[in-house]
């Protein structure tokens, strides 16, 4: 279960810093208040729901 959770905070990050790479101007409307709101919402939220769906992954130990 925490490698899932590790996992999906990971990729999150990665999202969250990807835009960087885009033109100053645009940095503006991805990294607005709302969208960072809504990326810390996500990561509470997304452990939940990859850990609901791979349940029967993580129940077995990986196999």
């Amino acid at each position: 279960m925490v490698v899932s959770v590790l996992a999906t905070w990971a990729a999150l990050i990665v999202l969250l810093l990807a835009p960087a790479a885009l033109p100053e101007p645009w940095q503006y409307y991805i990294y607005s208040p709302a969208s960072v709101g809504l990326w810390m919402l996500t990561m509470l939220l997304a452990p939940v729901v990859v850990c609901a769906v791979k349940w029967p992954w993580i129940k077995s130990g990986g196999r």
